[in-house]
Formats: structure tokens, sequence, C-alpha cells
């Protein structure tokens, strides 16, 4: 069976959802783990979530013949990768960073204001007929303590739709806000401290 297989079947029958698995050339398997999601009751991987994966897939990978130096279970953290169509489904109004395989060309860009050749972009998820967008403004960051004007013309609101086909990576935005507000869904600022200092594990 093939190592990834292995560690898949392994991960979800423990009752969890498994998020990457990544090797590293020193010989390091990272594998990230999540609960599964069920709407409205989000729950976050701690340390002993951790330690029960490691555990089970040390005696399974030894018995596979697999070959790693390191094991590292981990919880996803606050810039989580987002791969499937239930990912999107259930991080959407986030905040996220998406990268597409391709630019977006002259004809998506014309009228826009956008390079053609950008392939980066930083917004909210969005659900639209037939896929998905993502809106953001160029607006600048407002620095600490600058003051703006009342009068002052936002940034018109710019939109991109696409499908997870021409997506080469999209993960959640790291934005820890320490106002206390945060992106709808989020866990705490001290939440999320507590689950990326517990929520890793390395064997």
């Amino acid at each position: 069976m093939a190592l990834n297989d292995t560690i898949s079947q392994t991960v979800t029958g423990l009752g969890y959802a498994l998020v990457d698995i990544e090797r590293t050339s020193g010989g390091l398997l990272r594998v990230t783990i999540d609960m599964p999601y069920v709407a409205g009751a989000e729950q976050f991987i701690n340390a002993e979530d951790c330690e029960k994966v490691t555990r089970q897939l040390q005696f399974v990978l030894e018995v596979e013949g697999a070959s790693y130096s390191r094991l590292e279970v981990s919880s996803p953290g606050i810039d989580r990768p987002l791969r499937t169509e239930q990912d999107f489904e259930r991080f959407k109004g986030e905040l996220i960073d998406l990268t597409l395989k391709a630019p977006i060309g002259l004809a998506a860009s014309a009228g826009t204001g956008i390079s053609a050749s950008r392939k980066k972009f930083r917004g909210t998820l969005e659900r639209v007929t037939g896929g998905w967008q993502i809106v953001w403004t160029e607006e600048p960051a407002v620095k600490p303590g600058q003051k703006v004007s009342k009068h002052k013309v936002p940034a018109p609101l710019q939109a991109m739709g696409f499908t997870l086909d021409e997506i080469a990576q999209a993960r959640l935005a790291p934005v820890v806000d320490f106002k206390g507000r945060r992106p709808k869904g989020a866990p705490t600022v001290d939440k999320q401290t507590e689950n990326l200092e517990k929520g890793r594990l390395v064997k």
C-alpha cells in the first residue's frame, strides 16, 4: 500500500481528518491532522490528539517498513491549507491567500487595473454560482497611529472567480489581530497560541 494511503487510512480510522503529508529531504515525515468538519461545532486539535495519532502511525509505519528519520504530527495552525471542496465550504467568509497555477491573463485583467501576470491574491473567500470567488481591495493598510480622513473615498472592491482546478495553493491568511477582532469562526488569539504551542508533537 502507498505510504500516503496508509497514513490516510490510519488517521481517518482514528476519527480525525488528514490535512497534509509532507516529506523532507532530511527524512522528516510531517503529518497534519484536524478534527472532522461539523457545521456549527468547531473543534481544535490538542497535544493528546497528536500523541494518539503518533503512536498509531509509528506502529503502522513500522509494520509497513516505511523509511523516515522523524515523525511529526501537528495541528493545521493559523495558515491551514485549503484543498478540498469541503475545506472551502468550511472556511467561506474567511481571509485566505490564494496562488493560481497560471497568471490571470489579459482577458481577465482588462479594465480592472490588475496585472495580467498576477498569480497571488489575498482576500475574502465567497461562494458564488458555479464555484468560488475571492474579494479584496487594494486599499493600503493603515499604519499604527495614522489618521484617516473621514472624506477619503475607499478603494473599490475587486473580485475574481476561480475553480479548485486553477489553484496551485490556497491557505487561510495567517492574520492575528491583537485588538480582539478576528475573521469569522477563527479561534481567539489565546486559543490560536494554545493550539500552536500544544498541538504539535515531534517524535
